[in-house]
């Protein structure tokens, strides 16, 4: 059974490193790829980065991207675009809760759609 790919997206490197980690200590089954950083590993974020996630992260079930700052929103929703699958989106939701709890979920075989609805509620209160 494949599962719902994650993909964590920041302007920092580490940051999604660390997020990647605190994941895998909980599940284990899911594809969580990260796309932290420049292509020359500064500060900042990289449509090719992301696009080479995704294609890692990618299974018949789908691909929610999950970032920090608007600007990685807009290199998310271009790498989309020239991606060119439907069933790959971005989720507005904390990157860390909100991956955690999408990583959970697919880890239990939900469809991207239950997953991203599960995650539109998420608050660091949650």
């Amino acid at each position: 059974m494949s599962n719902v790919g994650i993909v964590l997206i920041s302007h920092s490197l580490k940051v999604v490193e660390g997020i990647q980690e605190i994941i895998q200590q909980a599940v284990h089954n899911v594809p969580i790829e990260i796309a932290g950083g420049t292509d020359d590993n500064k500060i900042g974020t990289s449509v090719q980065k992301i696009i080479n996630a995704i294609v890692k992260a990618y299974s018949e079930k789908g691909v929610l991207l999950f970032y920090d700052l608007g600007s990685a929103k807009m290199n998310a929703d271009l790498a989309i675009e020239l991606y060119g699958y439907e069933n790959v989106k971005v989720v507005n939701a904390p990157l860390l809760e909100g991956a955690y709890v999408a990583a959970v979920e697919s880890s239990i075989g939900k469809s991207l759609e239950e997953i991203e609805q599960s995650t539109q509620t998420i608050t660091k209160d949650s």
